[in-house]
């Protein structure tokens, strides 16, 4: 804590030392007075000829510049279709009030003036100037993000602005990896990039631009500098570890190329050090940017995964990663009215987990620990995954859009785990080791074809569909001292049990639907819908038991199998009237379904139909340019995949065993969601918050019967209503071009219900079990040019469970430094205290890396040394909580290491 408040005190003396200033602020009008709202206003020091000041008016047309004491300036406005115009001031020490007028026509300044601003807004795209921001520490895009007013990068590469998830990531208008932004922001070249552009309200269709709710899609791209045009760009960094047995090394070249007619990006990694460019997370989530087209239909079918829940670490949390990775991405126009694009990402890594677990059981009644299980674990980790996707766009007028894309991820995974555990009950002990094997090979092919059609000023056509074909075949092996099931044609007299079990689920399903809009007024459309889900799926498994003798026992009773087909079918009709009435937007809507469902399984058949109405409504608030609420409302049909249906046993893990049921109904769920924004340029604050309600009924639960921690589950549909309540709150505020502060709130609460059996009477006993998780946050941040930056914040987050309080305490405190117009300086520190309410739980542990490179002004080597875990902390902790236990865990992480790299610019 010392650390931290040592640097507190350097940020206030800095805060100080910079506020030396005067004001100047005023109107800007037209000719009638009239307030000129996002007009651009620049101050430029006629000394140095440097930007001193900028600001953007509100929606009075008010502004406000911060300037230097006894300077003359040149005092510059622009506005879209006004005259621009420059005035010169001389400032002494007292602040200045300044009204200017603008004439109405094109003036040729205005290009210039903008190009200069360090943000501009021009409708509903937002420009940053890249150099404005910068301070010569920067080495990739996420680093000069991070600096942007408005705009935030989480730790997962997720960019966010105006708090809402950027979706599509561009350079120079190309699709960069699509369907993601982390390849992007931890890629691109920091001394590439000229401007970023957040372009709001956005939509790949233009047709259908301002006939659907586009006010939550947010696109970001990203302007090259002239010099980076036409010409391969990029850099190659290798390094070695230095000072230490372990060898460490890393290998990272990156490639770019673009022009108007193609573009090439080449991205690779190889490297023992912890990083990671691509996880097993990344992949999973990874859309490649394939859009939700049933998102409105009411009908909630997701193809469950059926991997093994192999556990995977980010970044160096683990005790050993290494890793090795390719990317390559492309954008070619044969024609202007056609565009080629595609990826591929193929990346293998290997890790080393090293994990002590406590898992408490509770009492069905009392909420109280009933057992407790102690366990020492070690993993090792191969993981190869694959992703290629294909597109195609065809665009020859304003009338037709077409375009396909064909998505294929492939992987192969492989778990061993060894653990010691012991179970502790009622006074006694019991331990054993354990030895488990996971394997899959996951393939899937998401194909995508889309056609748009503008018949005439109100009439438009859509047709959209997608069809997944997916083959998944996971494995899994478990070798025990003591079975805890009793299987049917188990031999029980060996002196190790080893059980395993096969299983292969198949999916192919197809959504498609057609979309007529008919513009009833400028600003009113009806929206006709007519779509159609269809699922077929097939589930097979097999358990067997490999004896002593290395025979295999097959158990080939009818509950250690399956082979279930799985037919589902939803036939849609919807109906959608948008319209705006002065500043509100309302678009409300039904959709009226038949579904049908049928499982085959055991020799016979069961099937269900049945007709359902879904409401759902949309409700837009545009209080300002850049200031709206926004109400949603859906009701939805939830449905189950096969996996749920499948009545034969499966395994989940070697302690849990779970059975599905056939005539498993759907849960109807209601969402509520609130959500507010507001981004004033005038003051450069970031104003974003939401409130989400979710209530399910008749939902998917389970039964869970204990022996010890030894668990068998079915589902079963609830006849109490599932909760949720979550609420996110975030204060961000740029001032005085220097200074960056943000605080968050996010809360979330939940109400979960199951049926637990007694383990001595035996029955079943409703449970009701709630959750109450909350995080806060608050960050300090400077951006000097010639002074070092620092940022500084402090998390906090709880997690209230049934028996236990968990709580995280976390400052820390980030400093750079560019010094000699050579030298780069950056060091990260963050501090942890993880406790719980009950003392059982008390740690504390801290991270700091640190970085110093050297690259002479215009020469293309940097020469850089980097420490990592400098503290040597040797783990972590982490919590998590079901319906039915408690879970603590502390895992090793990599040891200090330093990296001496080289970095050589194309």
């Amino acid at each position: 804590m010392q650390k931290i408040i040592t640097l507190a005190f350097f940020l206030l003396f800095s805060v100080f030392s910079n506020a030396q200033n005067i004001r100047m602020e005023g109107f800007i009008t037209d000719s009638k007075t009239f307030g000129l709202e996002m007009a651009n206003v620049m101050a430029v020091n006629q000394t140095n000829n440097a930007m001193d000041s900028y600001a953007i008016t509100n929606d009075k047309g008010k502004f406000q510049l911060s300037l230097k004491a006894n300077t003359s300036y040149k005092i510059k406005v622009s506005y879209i279709g006004f005259q621009g115009k420059e005035i010169e001031v001389k400032t002494g020490t007292e602040n200045i009030t300044q009204a200017i007028i603008l004439e109405e026509g094109i003036g040729l300044d205005e290009v210039e003036i903008v190009s200069e601003m360090p943000v501009s807004i021009k409708g509903d795209t937002i420009v940053y100037n890249s150099d404005s921001f910068t301070n010569g520490t920067e080495r990739k895009l996420g680093d000069i993000l991070k600096k942007l007013p408005g705009v935030e990068v989480n730790k997962d590469g997720q960019i966010q602005v105006e708090g809402k998830t950027v979706q599509k990531l561009m350079i120079d208008g190309k699709d960069f990896f699509d369907g993601d932004t982390k390849l992007g922001v931890q890629n691109i070249p920091a001394d590439a990039v000229d401007k970023v552009q957040v372009l709001r309200n956005y939509n790949e269709v233009s047709q259908l631009k301002g006939l659907e709710n586009n006010e939550e899609n947010i696109a970001m791209n990203i302007k090259l500098k002239e010099g980076k045009k036409n010409f391969w760009f990029g850099d190659i960094t290798a390094g070695i570890g230095v000072g230490h047995e372990e060898e460490r090394y890393i290998a990272n070249p990156k490639l770019f190329y673009y022009s108007p007619k193609y573009s090439i990006n080449l991205l690779a990694n190889f490297n023992n050090i912890g990083e990671l460019p691509f996880t097993a997370q990344d992949y999973f989530k990874f859309t490649g940017g394939f859009r939700g087209i049933m998102r409105k239909g009411g009908t909630n079918f997701n193809v469950a995964s059926n991997d093994l829940g192999i556990s995977m670490a980010r970044n160096n949390r683990a005790k050993e990663i290494e890793t090795q990775f390719g990317a390559g991405n492309f954008s070619y126009n044969p024609a202007k009215a056609w565009t080629i694009s595609g990826f591929g990402i193929i990346t293998s890594s290997d890790t080393e987990m090293e994990t002590f677990t406590k898992n408490s059981y509770l009492n069905t009644e009392t909420g109280e620990v009933e057992t407790e299980q102690t366990s020492d674990e070690i993993a090792l980790q191969k993981t190869n995954l694959g992703l290629f996707k294909l597109s195609s766009s065809y665009v020859p007028n304003e009338k037709v859009h077409f375009d396909y894309d064909l998505l294929l991820k492939t992987s192969k995974q492989d778990e061993n785990l060894g653990l010691l555990t012991t179970q502790t009950a009622q006074g006694s002990s019991v331990p054993q080791d354990i030895y488990t094997n996971k394997k899959q090979n996951p393939f899937s092919i998401n194909q995508n074809l889309n056609y748009y059609y503008t018949v005439d000023d109100k009439n438009v056509l859509a047709f959209e569909m997608q069809h997944l074909y997916q083959d998944e075949d996971p494995f899994y092996n478990a070798n025990l001292l003591l079975q805890p099931f009793n299987l049917a044609g188990y031999n029980a007299t060996q002196e190790r049990n080893i059980i395993s079990q096969e299983r292969f689920v198949r999916t192919n399903k197809v959504d498609a639907k057609l979309d007529y809009y008919y513009m009833v007024t400028p600003k009113s459309n009806i929206n006709f819908t007519l779509g159609n889900t269809y699922s077929y799926q097939n589930f097979n498994s097999h358990i067997f038991q490999i004896l002593d003798n290395q025979a295999q026992n097959d158990l080939n009773s009818a509950e250690n199998n399956n082979d279930v087909n799985y037919m589902f079918n939803d036939v849609f009709l919807g109906l959608h009237y948008k319209f705006i009435t002065g500043r509100f937007t309302f678009n409300p809507g039904v959709s009226v379904h038949n579904y049908f469902m049928k499982n085959e399984q055991l020799d016979s058949d069961f099937d269900r139909s049945f007709f359902r109405v879904l409401p759902d409504v949309y409700a837009l608030y545009q209080i300002k340019k850049s200031e709206t609420v926004t109400y949603n409302f859906t009701m939805q049909n939830d449905f189950t995949d096969i996996s749920q249906l499948a009545e034969g046993n499966v395994f989940s893990s070697y302690n849990s065993l779970f059975r599905g049921q056939r005539n498993l109904e759907n849960a109807l769920s209601q969402t509520h969601s609130l959500r507010y924004f507001k981004f004033n340029m005038f003051n450069q604050t970031n104003i974003s918050g939401f409130v989400n309600y979710n209530k399910r009924v008749d939902a998917v639960k389970r039964i869970a019967s204990f022996d010890g921690i030894n668990q068998t589950s079915t589902p079963f549909n609830s006849n109490f209503a599932d909760e949720t309540l979550s609420g996110f709150f975030r204060y961000g505020r740029s001032f005085a071009r220097f200074y960056k502060a943000s605080v968050s709130a996010n809360l979330s609460w939940s109400k979960q219900n199951n049926i637990q059996v007694d383990r001595s009477t035996q029955a079943q006993i409703f449970t009701a079990t709630e959750t109450f998780t909350q995080g806060y946050n608050f960050s300090f941040s400077t951006n000097f040019k010639n002074l070092p930056s620092l940022e500084m914040g402090y998390g906090v987050t709880i997690n209230e469970y049934q028996n236990d309080v968990f709580y995280n305490n976390s400052p820390f405190a980030n400093l750079e430094y560019f010094f000699l117009d050579a030298f780069s300086f950056k060091a990260e520190y963050e501090f942890n205290k993880y406790s719980n309410k009950s003392k059982t739980v008390d740690n504390q542990y801290d991270f700091l890396s640190a970085s110093l490179s050297y690259q002479k002004k215009g020469s293309k080597l940097e020469y850089k040394v980097g420490a990592t875990n400098l503290l040597n902390t040797t783990s972590l902790n982490d919590d998590s909580f079901n319906q039915f236990f408690t879970r603590t865990s502390q895992y090793r992480v990599q040891p200090r290491y330093m990296i001496f790299s080289l970095r050589y610019n194309l």
